[in-house]
């Protein structure tokens, strides 16, 4: 008898030993996986994407579906409706849906200024969680929020899914192969073709919206329509502008291929040199970032786009690491590329390989998120590592609202009273900036 045939013998021999068929059956017959009870806060455009990931992975069931936006929330609902048998029971009020639904995971993915106390909320409520990067709109909530997950052993996963898209795993593993050679700089940028624009009035806001709650701890400014959906990245006080939106993927990047924690000195630089529309992040900026080892530096620009520049034909976007061997460009849509500094050695390519819709790969971060979760080991992008990756962006900011350069010791800036005041701000009415 062979070791199948034997196992299959004594599972029937043991199944024999119970009389009632019903528990014959169950005996014999292998349970489902119990699926994860899973809610989403934010169900925009990027909450659609994570949650049709979470869908497709199979081990969640979507019980409640949150957003002040009851028109995002119907829609998101519909397409749901599309992938799965799940009911969720929709919700305004984050803090109602953690206590009736008692979810087992989070996702997070609301405007910047909301990401910590609903993260902390839902680790606190017995939940992991998947935040959307920059994990907070000031450095002291990012330190609350790792925190948290300490306190409760929740696992945190940032939504930084370039830590997992196959070509920058590949492109990192080459950088720290030492093929390029020492790093002396890296060039982080994002440029973008565009003109003044012109300013939206502001007006009222939808009915079928409560645009209190979507403000709230951050200031209650009237509601004009370039805010909502997705343009308040470049309102500041919801967001910080291109950096804290598109700079932290390259900064994490960064950090990830020299295994660098942070920057000791930051500067920064830039302004509206164009943009006169209603906005009121910079069109431009060019942040320095000083390690030991070597300098980086970020810049973006919404205006003067080229062909010159592009690193794709649809883009110019990316990170230029620069090493005694060579120039190497890690980017999005075109993959990454080594530049010998030999001219009589050949140019090394890899095409990306992303996920659709938005060319992303989420489903492979939360795959990562799932594993984590079974394991209580720390994900990929956990909590710490997200916040370190929002601190460059958000120290780039402070640098430019203070006007002059900052040091930074991974924990405050030292000795300098006024720069660690903005490392906090104060939260509205009845919301409490995490400690």
């Amino acid at each position: 008898m062979n070791r199948t045939d034997f196992l299959k013998t004594s599972a029937l021999a043991g199944a024999a030993l119970i009389t009632d068929p019903m528990e014959v059956r169950a005996f014999i017959t292998p349970k489902k996986a119990e699926k994860y009870r899973t809610a989403v806060v934010g169900t925009g455009w990027w909450g659609g994407n994570i949650l049709r990931c979470a869908v497709q992975a199979g081990e969640s069931k979507i019980v409640a579906m949150c957003d002040v936006d009851s028109r995002q929330l119907k829609k998101a609902s519909d397409e749901l409706g599309k992938l799965t048998t799940d009911r969720p029971k929709l919700y305004r009020d984050y803090r109602e849906m953690l206590a009736t639904e008692k979810p087992e995971i989070v996702i997070v993915a609301t405007p910047d200024h909301w990401h910590p106390l609903i993260a902390i909320a839902a680790m606190q409520a017995g939940a992991h969680v998947y935040v959307e990067k920059p994990i907070g709109h000031t450095i002291n909530e990012g330190k609350a929020m790792v925190k948290t997950a300490r306190q409760t052993g929740r696992i945190c996963q940032v939504g930084m899914h370039r830590r997992v898209s196959p070509h920058n795993v590949s492109g990192m593993e080459f950088i720290k192969s030492g093929k390029v050679g020492k790093i002396g700089m890296a060039r982080a940028f994002v440029h973008y073709s565009g003109g003044p624009g012109k300013p939206t009035p502001d007006g009222e806001a939808p009915q079928e919206m409560d645009w209190n709650m979507w403000c709230g701890p951050a200031p209650l400014r009237a509601y004009n329509p370039a805010m909502h959906p997705r343009g308040w990245r470049n309102f500041l006080d919801y967001a910080n502008g291109t950096l804290g939106d598109w700079g932290v993927h390259w900064m994490d990047q960064i950090l990830w291929c020299t295994d660098e924690k942070h920057p000791r000195k930051v500067y920064s630089t830039g302004g509206r040199a164009i943009r006169q529309d209603s906005t009121d992040a910079p069109d431009h900026q060019v942040s320095t970032f000083e390690f030991d080892d070597f300098t980086a530096v970020w810049e973006h620009r919404t205006f003067g786009g080229n062909m010159a520049e592009k690193t794709h034909p649809q883009q110019a976007v990316g990170v230029y690491f620069y090493g005694t061997e060579g120039t190497f460009h890690m980017g999005w849509l075109d993959g990454w590329t080594f530049y010998p500094s030999d001219p009589k050695k050949q140019v090394i390519h890899q095409d990306a390989q992303l996920n659709q819709p938005d060319d992303q790969n989420i489903a492979q971060l939360w795959a990562n998120f799932l594993g984590s979760i079974k394991s209580n080991k720390l994900p990929i992008c956990d909590i710490e590592i997200g916040q370190r990756s929002t601190n460059m962006a958000l120290l780039g900011m402070l640098s430019l609202k203070l006007g002059r350069s900052v040091a930074w010791d991974g924990s405050q800036i030292p000795n300098d009273p006024e720069a660690n005041k903005l490392l906090s701000r104060a939260y509205r009415g009845e919301w409490q900036y995490p400690v």
